[in-house]
Parts: C-alpha cells; structure tokens; sequence
C-alpha cells in the first residue's frame, strides 16, 4: 500500500471537513473515485478555488483536465469575464471534461486544448493569474519554465502531487520522482518566485511570482 503524506485519521478528518460544492460537482467526484480518475478531491478543490479567488483570477490555465473536476472548481472562482484555459492530452478525456463542465454550468467559462502541454504551451500566450499544473510527473520540469514565464508578477503557480507518495524525501529512484524532486528544487531556487508546499493529499506546491 503507497504510504500518505500525512496520518490517516488527520487526511479523514481534513476530508470530512472539506466543502463539497453542489450537487452537480459532487456528482463528478463521484464519477471520479467510481471510476478511477485522478481527480483532485474536494479538500485540494476548495483550495484551488481560495486561491483563484484570492488573486481575483480572470485568466487562469490548467495543465492536466482530466474529467473536469478541479478545472469546475477554478472556474468557479473567476472574477466576472473571466476564462478557464485547460489543456488535455486525451481528445476521449476532454470529451468527458466537456460533458462535465456543462453539467456544472460553467461550459461558458471553459476553454480545452486538447493535446501534449509541452506542445500545446507553445502556442498559449500569458500572462495568467493562476497557473495549475498536474500533468504526467515525468514531464514537471520540462513545463516549469513556460508556466512561471507565463504567471503575472503577484499571480501564482500551483502544483499538484509534488510530494509523491512521500517518495521525494526517500531514495526512490522512479523517473516520476526524479522528474518531481527536479522541479520542486529549480522552483525553489527560482528568483523570481517564492514556493512552499503544503502536505495537503499528494502535495500541493504553491508559489507566487514576485517579478519577472
């Protein structure tokens, strides 16, 4: 059984305590641990929304949609006008998406980029008031820099599972965790950015960009 990054009773209770959000998006949860997905879960989906809203996000961008859930819970945050721009590397899986974010009611708020991010990052333009990345492990340090290049000064960069099952801290030799810790020690000493990660779930990593 992977070991978590936190006690067991202290992840159930955090869990228990956590907003859920309305029946539509509990309704993807659902979808999500019935089905298997890698979604995010409602204590990581609340803070994603806190943060969105703390920055008064208009403009915000996801890496790695998977069934909608946690892209729902960054729409939701958007200031009035305000975009999502979520990229997919699966066209089957952002049909899903697509589904799901009509059903929550923010499809009007949505835009899916469906392939590769390192690809598609080329071509999506900043700045950006929040950045969330939780795509494949092994491709964190290849996006970090068009992620932070494309967060606005005061706008932040937000990642998930960066503590790997705990993996990061021992002598796992995995390329997820090699590419994980890779990424969690160039952000850190990155100049233009102040990181610190929170053992919330996986990890969560959150950083502000305090210049260009």
């Amino acid at each position: 059984m992977p070991r978590g990054i936190v006690y067991e009773e202290i992840d159930e209770y955090i869990d228990g305590l956590a907003n859920r959000g309305d029946a539509a998006l509990m309704a993807v949860e659902k979808q999500g641990m019935d089905e298997g997905w890698p979604i995010v879960g409602p204590a990581e989906g609340s803070l994603l929304h806190i943060l969105a809203r703390s920055v008064r996000a208009k403009r915000v961008l996801e890496l790695g949609t998977a069934i909608g859930y946690s892209g729902t819970w960054l729409a939701r945050a958007l200031v009035d006008g305000g975009e999502l721009t979520t990229v997919e590397h699966s066209a089957d899986t952002a049909a899903i998406a697509r589904r799901n974010f009509e059903k929550t009611g923010v499809a009007s708020k949505v835009k899916i980029l469906v392939g590769n991010a390192q690809t598609v990052l080329r071509d999506v333009k900043g700045p950006f008031d929040l950045v969330f990345n939780d795509i494949d492990k092994a491709g964190y340090p290849e996006v970090l820099e068009p992620c932070v290049e494309r967060v606005r000064v005061g706008g932040l960069l937000v990642t998930d599972n960066v503590l790997w099952r705990g993996d990061v801290a021992r002598k796992s030799r995995s390329a997820e965790t090699a590419a994980i810790r890779t990424y969690n020690e160039r952000l850190a000493k990155d100049p233009r950015m102040i990181a610190a990660i929170v053992p919330l779930r996986d990890g969560v990593s959150i950083a502000s960009k305090i210049h260009d």
